[in-house]
């Protein structure tokens, strides 16, 4: 027998009225100041991308003018052909791992299907210092050919050069087909066999069903795939900037930091964010008729077909290629760099800047967390139409780009600044300097409006598993709101809590582009102190350091790993 607090197994209450209940009760005891408390939460985080329209919209000075006459055209050149290129090369390396994966059965399937996510954990910046280290002419590869072939210079043969458009590319692709992977995985294990097994009965191959039925069904899941791949290619600068090649996001934070224009370089990320808000449109206009897709009830659930012979050997290169080129090989030789280079690796200010990176990545979390639980359970509380508006405007942030981000932050933190002096100021007292936007609370505050989203996206699928019966009988027997929340909502949704916490830990432990924006003088994260080594051609001695973003990398995809597979059972 159920407890007061506990749901019946069998809760016969039709959902509309569950939630009818739920809805007055909550209108009728959920304080004003909750509600205050949440547009104002979402005010405060959705203000940098206030600013960052603010400061685009003034008159354009003259450094943006010469810009616009001289590189503006091949900045925006070299951005859509490096997302373009990376979209394309995602597809041709992703949708034949994820439709093995979901349908065939090879020897290692039960460890290649995780390990296919794995590149996701690599930063993309140490790829490609490795790959460089690797194939660029005084590496082993081209010193092995020239031994081999007789050469004597690279006037004798010509070798493609990694450090170019074309390299970016391809180490962004190698890093980022996951995203694609795991979501076209997805969409390919809810097709309906039926429709499998009908097109190969009017005579498709096993090659044309997938062309022209696998992909087409799987069609908004592969679009979603590609917008997030763009988004994170548009917001890379790392990769771009150590292979030299000139795109929006490079332009950004030369045209600050070089030109000094703070104004300029709001205009270029108002560019970006137009084609974030693009690629965005992109992937919810490829979803406005996914209901219409057959999904599989588990009534004509398909069994993995095995295959034999050169089908079996092709799938299985293919697939541990990518896991080699992706995670393995650059895992390999940074552990190799880590043996060589301790003694360089290991020193104080290893240990001091872990320590800043712990510390602002655990304030970022704990903000993160708190937002998310404070704006979820305003939602699920007050079940109004507008309820979710402040959630989805928190939501915003993440699609922004690091640099982008730190445009709109720094705006109104330095507004803040000189306001608070001021009015310290006209009571006489002496200035307290630039406490917010030259210190660490930018890059938290930077950290916490990026990725709440991710807290938000996890509180918000823990509570959607609460049944509304526990409200209602929580609130028969007398607890308000606030007691309701604290012996019922938190206890049943601290995993969702927990997950959350981590995965925005991560996100800020590697986060790279605002914290080089935002750090104050003299402050050093681990991400932004291996990119300084890479960009120096020392990663050797930055190796451990390294190998600790590697790490902290592969803890949100051990946890989606976990939820993937619960989902599949």
């Amino acid at each position: 027998m159920p407890t007061a607090l506990e749901a019946p197994e069998n809760d016969s209450t039709p959902l509309s009225m569950q939630r009818g209940s739920v809805q007055s009760l909550s209108r009728q005891g959920l304080s004003i100041y909750w509600r205050a408390g949440s547009w104002l939460l979402a005010f405060l985080l959705f203000t940098p991308v206030l600013a960052l329209v603010y400061e685009a919209s003034a008159p354009t000075g003259e450094i943006f003018a010469h810009l616009r006459n001289t590189v503006l055209g091949t900045y925006i050149l070299n951005t859509v052909l490096l997302i373009s290129g990376v979209g394309i090369l995602g597809l041709i390396l992703a949708l034949p791992a994820a439709w093995i994966m979901a349908n065939c059965d090879i020897p290692g399937k039960r460890y290649l299907q995780w390990l296919l996510v794995l590149p996701l954990a690599m930063p993309s910046y140490i790829v490609a210092y490795i790959y460089t280290d690797l194939l660029e002419y005084a590496g082993p590869v081209q010193r092995l050919l020239r031994d081999l072939m007789g050469w004597e210079s690279a006037a004798d043969y010509f070798f493609p050069d990694i450090r170019s458009l074309g390299g970016a590319i391809i180490i962004l692709a190698l890093v980022l087909y996951p995203y694609l992977y795991l979501l076209a995985r997805t969409a390919f294990l809810e097709h309906s066999q039926s429709q499998i097994l009908a097109s190969r009965l009017l005579g498709c191959s096993p090659v044309s069903s997938f062309l022209r039925v696998s992909v087409p069904m799987a069609r908004p899941a592969i679009i979603t795939g590609l917008a997030l791949m763009g988004i994170e290619t548009l917001g890379d600068f790392a990769t771009v900037d150590y292979f030299a090649v000139p795109t929006l996001t490079t332009a950004v934070y030369d045209t600050w930091l070089g030109y000094g224009s703070l104004n300029a370089a709001a205009k270029l990320s108002a560019i970006m964010l137009v084609v974030v808000m693009l690629l965005i449109s992109m992937e919810k206009y490829s979803r406005r008729r996914q209901q219409l897709y057959q999904k599989n009830t588990g009534q004509d659930h398909k069994k993995p077909t095995p295959l034999k012979g050169w089908k079996k050997g092709l799938a299985m290169v293919w697939c541990w290629m990518l896991v080699t080129l992706g995670f393995l090989l650059p895992s390999l030789i940074l552990l190799d760099y880590v043996f060589r280079y301790f003694g360089d690796s290991w020193n104080i200010e290893l240990l001091t800047y872990s320590l800043n990176s712990l510390k602002v990545s655990l304030g970022a979390a704990t903000f993160a967390t708190l937002v998310a639980l404070f704006l979820g359970l305003y939602q699920r509380l007050q079940k109004s139409r507008f309820a979710s508006v402040p959630s989805r405007l928190v939501s915003t942030g993440y699609a922004l780009p690091g640099n982008v981000l730190a445009i709109g932050v720094l705006t109104p933190l330095t507004l803040s600044d000189h306001g608070l002096n001021g009015i310290i100021m006209a009571f006489e007292y002496p200035s307290v300097g630039l406490i917010f936007s030259g210190s660490i609370f930018a890059i938290i505050f930077a950290y916490t409006v990026r990725f709440s989203a991710v807290a938000v996206g996890s509180v918000e699928s823990s509570l959607g598993r609460v049944s509304p019966s526990l409200d209602m009988a929580s609130r028969t027997l007398g607890c308000k709101p606030v007691e309701m929340v604290r012996r019922v909502h938190v206890p049943m949704i601290r995993k969702g809590l927990l997950t959350g916490f981590l995965l925005v830990f991560i996100e800020s432990m590697k986060e790279l582009p605002a914290a080089l924006l935002l750090r104050p003088f003299g402050f050093e994260s681990l991400a932004t102190w291996v990119f300084q080594f890479v960009s120096d051609e020392r990663l050797e001695q930055a190796a451990l350091a390294a190998l600790i973003l590697v790490l902290a990398g592969l803890v949100p995809l051990i946890l989606l790993n976990r939820s993937l597979e619960a989902e599949q059972k």
